[in-house]
């Protein structure tokens, strides 16, 4: 068999059925000529035509490496659209950054430290995973103290255990009228009621939430102070000070969700650094890293450590051993500072991508986020664009999937900015626009 691309299909073969799955290592190139019985030179022409196809990569003192499969980057923007351009959901992956992580997972090799990583923890972690953890969080406020730090094994488990903890089934939990989705849905499988408390454009109204609460007691609040979403509003420094005061007043705990904070350096410390008697503070490592890294961080004021914890216990919901050991080695040797440098890169340059293919419509944003605000011309209303978009192969997010009142929603959409390609998020934006500046009329389906 002297052909290299009949060598090179059957690999291929082998690697899409599976029998060779991703990071196994290849023979060397004078141990695969023998087996094949091949010359040597034809198996190093084989590896160029893997590496070629994408399906293999060398490293260099270490062999070759059947690669990954690379996610499809979108489909072509035309009806019909076999597949779906995904502007509703965020996950934002800086270029290059496989390459900044894999070196941290090195020292999980040995097999004494990854023993270590595999014991069950509680939600308290380890002493070094609170002490990493700490000055991360740092970075964006005063530096916590290690003690009131509790994780989760994502943001979304860690918010679940503070509310649990602060509001009792049937209590009432302050939101912004516009919230986050995921606390929708956690409020309704905790049977919390949520109040919507008015805000104007530097977010949320403290004389709003006295009143609510002089109407009828709430139990917490949950708040996104920095890059709201859908909104991007970030609350001024003296807008959190007048909420830190409210919360004092009124004896409330907040919940104040930092996840995508870190997009915004020259951001205000976070409510909790006003009030850290009074805000559990929530971050998480899936928008700073990657999402299939889930960690979640919670500081807690001292009297609430034990109820989050408790929570996080009862739900089975802690951080994992080997997630905690792998997240602070990329603390500590600058990894995380290299992902969200690029990520703050990446996410400005979308923004402007935005801004550019939007110009003239009404949109919020802010040129740090990975989203913005879109609302719409007349007589378009939320769910019809929707559908229109949809049609087009673009999937985006409707004012009701935020709205946390039984009013009606505002007609506007959230466009997610982080998940395709720059090239394909710029083309879908121009077909969103092209559908807004027709009528709904002239984009009926079939």
């Amino acid at each position: 068999m002297d052909d290299y691309r009949t060598v090179a299909d059957a690999v291929a073969a082998d690697i899409a059925a599976g029998r060779l799955r991703p990071g196994d290592r290849l023979a060397p190139q004078r141990a695969f000529a023998r087996r094949h019985g091949i010359a040597n030179s034809t198996a190093i022409r084989v590896y160029a035509e893997l590496a070629r196809r994408g399906l293999v990569v060398g490293e260099v003192g270490r062999g070759t490496f059947v690669r990954a499969a690379p996610p499809a980057d979108g489909p072509a923007l035309a009806e019909p659209a076999p597949q779906r351009i995904d502007l509703e959901l965020n996950h934002p992956v800086a270029e290059g950054q496989s390459q900044l992580l894999a070196p941290g997972l090195a020292a999980l090799q040995r097999p004494d430290v990854l023993g270590a990583a595999l014991r069950p923890l509680t939600a308290a972690g380890t002493p070094a995973a609170r002490e990493a953890f700490a000055e991360l969080l740092a970075r964006g406020g005063p530096r916590p103290d290690p003690g009131r730090l509790l994780f989760a094994g994502n943001g979304r488990q860690a918010i679940a255990a503070a509310l649990a903890a602060l509001v009792p089934p049937g209590g009432r939990l302050a939101v912004d009228a516009l919230t986050y989705p995921v606390v929708k849905a956690l409020a309704a499988r905790l049977g919390i009621s949520l109040v919507p408390v008015p805000s104007d454009e530097h977010g949320m109204l403290p004389a709003a939430l006295a009143e609510l609460h002089r109407a009828a007691p709430l139990h917490a609040l949950y708040t996104q102070p920095t890059l709201h979403n859908p909104l991007g509003v970030t609350m001024p420094d003296d807008r959190r000070a007048e909420l830190a005061v409210a919360l004092g007043r009124l004896g409330l705990h907040a919940v104040e969700d930092a996840v995508w904070g870190f997009l915004a350096a020259d951001a205000p410390p976070p409510l909790a650094a006003y009030a850290p008697d009074r805000v559990v503070l929530v971050d998480s490592l899936s928008k700073r890293l990657a999402p299939g890294l889930t960690v979640g961080v919670a500081v807690t004021p001292r009297e609430l450590s034990a109820p989050v914890s408790a929570a996080l216990r009862s739900a089975g919901t802690a951080a994992s051993g080997f997630a905690l050991a792998v997240a602070c080695r990329w603390i500590a040797d600058g990894t995380v500072d290299a992902v969200v440098a690029a990520k703050r890169r990446d996410a400005a340059a979308r923004a402007r991508i935005a801004a550019e293919r939007l110009a003239g419509f009404s949109v919020t944003a802010d040129p740090r986020a990975c989203f913005c605000w879109w609302r719409l011309p007349g007589p378009w209303r939320a769910d019809t664009f929707v559908a229109a978009a949809a049609r087009q192969g673009i999937a985006v997010t409707p004012a009701a999937a935020f709205a946390a009142g039984r009013g009606g929603a505002p007609h506007a959409v959230r466009i997610g900015l982080a998940s395709p390609s720059p090239q394909v998020l710029g083309d879908a934006l121009d077909v969103l626009a092209r559908i807004a500046r027709g009528g709904p009329e002239d984009n009926c389906a079939d």
